[in-house]
């Protein structure tokens, strides 16, 4: 019996328990796409036998996209909406009822505001409350999801709860007693010294927040933690490190916490002596635990004939396979986007297709001279063996603003 569900990564697999996708099963699967342009949140249905995307309707919200979340029941999806990066701004979080049959999105109640930007965040297992996380300053919020899927006032928290420096990435455990916030740090510059990274582990009860521990190897510096997963069956938990561009893989304790030390550290770009303005983003888990995907970003530009154009870099999928013995992970493909700066991607439920949302326009050179590569939506399958086959992409118009965010969410 499945005892939970989880959203791994924007997407929705059974927690607990792995669910094989029989072919009887695969032809009922019904998935709907949201990618956030600016203010403008799109829905996508999705043909996972085709591989294909249809466009369907959209939703503006009151400022930039910056991140969503489904609630446990797969009825409403969060949005998170900010307007600016960081400090002072305009924040908040909206709900939206989702169409079983379309996916598309109805606005549910009131928005609620928040004081700083939310740069993730998770709903946890019960579907009882929406944990945020915020960068500038760092911080964690809980609100109440109301028996409807409206969303609440929030929940007080202890004034000494350590959020660590620079909050990207907040994890409810599956099992409701722990969340984890990945805090980044900063790296140094030419005036300040670097700011140290940290996992910061924290109870959690009904919404209530308490300190249990803070991971920081070696003291924090050069360890600037970005983005986590969860294995489905097993107590690994898969750490992308932003600036190293390392893959860490720590265990789950009783507790709940984590190791203090990676069981590994492993490379994520194909060739590691290649680092000039490499960033991995996030991490996501296949749904059946064997197969681990991170996305590498290659950002740097230089000057061609007055204009900024792209420099080159590795903008790809790290396809690892996992012993799930160890929790180890082995690099067995590095494949390119399509596209520059993957910022997200996710996984369909039943871990057949995979998305990458290439955030960038950029110009870039070719033989003919200097063009435009848009930003755009890469959609590949998802073999048995894990690896991925680039099937087609999906240009997006993003003069309204960055492709900041898409994933994909099971419906009923």
């Amino acid at each position: 019996m499945i005892r939970l569900l989880r959203f791994s990564a924007f997407l929705i697999v059974a927690g607990s328990v792995v669910v094989a996708q029989t072919p009887a099963s695969k032809g009922k699967t019904k998935v709907a796409l949201y990618a956030g342009v600016g203010h403008e949140l799109t829905t996508y249905s999705v043909d996972l036998e085709t591989a294909s995307l249809v466009k369907q309707s959209s939703v503006t919200l009151p400022e930039n996209v910056q991140e969503a979340w489904p609630h446990p029941s797969k009825r409403y999806l969060y949005v998170c909406w900010s307007s600016s990066v960081g400090g002072p701004g305009h924040h908040g979080v909206t709900a939206f009822r989702i169409d079983p049959n379309t996916g598309a999105l109805q606005q549910h109640g009131e928005p609620i505001s928040l004081a700083a930007r939310a740069v993730f965040m998770n709903v946890d297992m019960a579907g009882h409350n929406l944990v945020i996380a915020h960068n500038l300053p760092s911080g964690m919020t809980v609100h109440r999801i109301a028996a409807d899927g409206t969303l609440g006032a929030a929940v007080p928290q202890a004034a000494n709860l350590d959020f660590g420096i620079f909050g990207h990435n907040v994890r409810v455990d599956p099992s409701d007693q722990m969340v984890i916030l990945v805090t980044r740090g900063n790296a140094p510059t030419a005036t300040t010294p670097e700011n140290p990274g940290a996992v910061k582990v924290f109870g959690y009860k009904d919404g209530v927040l308490t300190n249990r521990a803070s991971i920081a190897p070696p003291g924090g510096l050069n360890f600037q933690s970005r983005h986590l997963d969860f294995h489905p069956t097993r107590p690994f938990v898969f750490l992308t490190l932003e600036k190293q561009n390392k893959l860490q893989v720590y265990r789950k304790l009783d507790g709940p916490t984590l190791s203090a030390k990676p069981l590994f550290t492993k490379e994520t770009l194909a060739d590691p002596s290649q680092v000039k303005g490499q960033n991995p983003s996030t991490v996501h888990v296949h749904p059946n635990g064997r197969f681990v995907y991170v996305a590498n970003r290659g950002t740097a530009t230089t000057q061609f004939e007055g204009k900024t154009v792209f420099a080159g870099g590795e903008n790809s999928i790290a396809v690892y396979s996992v012993n799930l013995e160890t929790g180890e992970p082995t690099l067995i493909q590095s494949i390119d986007t399509r596209g520059v700066h993957p910022r997200t991607f996710s996984l369909d439920p039943s871990g057949r297709i995979l998305v990458a949302a290439n955030q960038q326009e950029i110009l870039v050179r070719d033989k003919e001279g200097v063009r435009t590569l848009p930003a755009s939506l890469s959609v590949f399958r998802i073999g048995g063996d894990g690896k991925l086959e680039f099937v087609r992409k999906y240009d997006q118009d993003s003069r309204g603003g960055s492709l900041f965010w898409a994933g994909m969410v099971g419906l009923p």
